[in-house]
C-alpha cells in the first residue's frame, strides 16, 4: 500500500474528525424519540403477555394516538420497541421506525403482532432503563425530546438499584414514564408480587419515573392495558396531562 503524503494524511484525518458531526446533521428530525420498554418477566404468563402485546400492536394505530402524533411540529415520531426481563435479558424487538400516519403505524403493529416472546425471567427495571438509554444514543433520528416508556407489573428484583439507573438517564435529559399493571393477586413464589408499601403505582413514582413532565399511568389489570397505553401515549406524545385515576 503506498504511503500517504502529509497533505493526504491531514485531509483524511480532518474528514474522519468531521464525520460524526456530518452524520448527526444528516439524521431525520422527528418530534419525539420513544423507547417502548415492555416487561416480559416470568410473572407475565401467556394470556397476560398476549394482552400486553396486542395492546402495544394496536395502540399506535388508534385515532387518538395518530392525532397526537400529527399535532407535533414535524408530525412524526420515531419508536423503538424493547422487551426486558432479568438483568441480562433485554432485546430490541422492533428497531427504530418512523410513525407518522395510519399506514406506518399499522406496519409497526403488524410486525409486532407476528414476533415471538423474548424472555421470561426475573424483573430488572434498572437494566431495562440502561438498555433503553443505549438505544436512544444510537437512534438514526434526532429529536429534542427523548422518552423511555416502561411498562411493568412488579418491582425491581434483579440488577442494580433502579433509582441509580433512573437518575443517570434523567441527567442525560431523558424522561422516563411508567405504565403500571396492577396484579390481580399476589404470587407467593414471586418476590415482585409482594406489593410495595403504598402500592406499585407509588413505587414507580418514587423509583422509576423521572425527568421533565414525567408521570405514571395505572392499569387495573392486563385486560385494561391497551386502554391505559393509549391514554399514556397521547399524554406523552402531545404533552398533555396524564390520567390520574386507575384505568379500568
Amino acid at each position: 500500500m503506498p504511503r500517504l503524503t502529509r497533505r493526504q494524511f491531514l485531509t483524511t484525518a480532518a474528514l474522519a474528525a468531521t464525520a460524526p458531526a456530518a452524520l448527526a446533521q444528516s439524521k431525520e428530525d422527528v418530534d419525539l424519540l420513544l423507547v417502548l420498554a415492555a416487561d416480559v418477566s416470568r410473572s407475565v404468563d401467556g394470556p397476560k403477555f398476549q394482552l400486553q402485546r396486542d395492546g402495544y400492536a394496536a395502540a399506535l394505530s388508534d385515532p387518538r394516538v395518530l392525532d397526537a402524533i400529527k399535532s407535533g411540529r414535524r408530525g412524526k415520531i420515531a419508536v423503538c420497541f424493547v422487551e426486558w426481563s432479568g438483568s441480562s435479558a433485554q432485546k430490541v424487538v422492533i428497531d427504530w421506525s418512523i410513525v407518522k400516519d395510519e399506514a406506518s403505524a399499522r406496519i409497526f403493529g403488524d410486525k409486532l403482532a407476528e414476533l415471538p416472546r423474548s424472555f421470561a425471567e426475573r424483573t430488572s427495571i434498572s437494566a431495562a432503563i440502561d438498555y433503553s438509554v443505549e438505544q436512544l444514543k444510537r437512534a438514526p433520528f434526532k429529536a429534542e425530546r427523548h422518552t423511555i416508556d416502561v411498562s411493568g407489573d412488579g418491582t425491581n428484583n434483579s440488577g442494580r438499584d433502579v433509582r441509580g439507573a433512573r437518575d443517570e438517564a434523567v441527567a442525560q435529559g431523558i424522561t422516563i414514564n411508567g405504565l403500571v399493571i396492577l396484579s390481580e393477586r399476589p404470587l407467593a413464589w414471586n418476590p415482585e408480587h409482594t406489593h410495595p408499601e403504598g402500592g406499585l403505582g407509588k413505587y414507580y413514582r418514587d423509583n422509576v419515573m423521572g425527568g421533565p413532565g414525567a408521570f405514571v399511568v395505572e392499569a387495573e389489570n392486563f385486560a385494561a392495558f391497551g386502554k391505559a397505553l393509549i391514554n399514556k401515549l397521547v399524554a406523552e406524545i402531545a404533552l398533555l396531562d396524564a390520567p390520574t385515576s386507575v384505568i379500568r
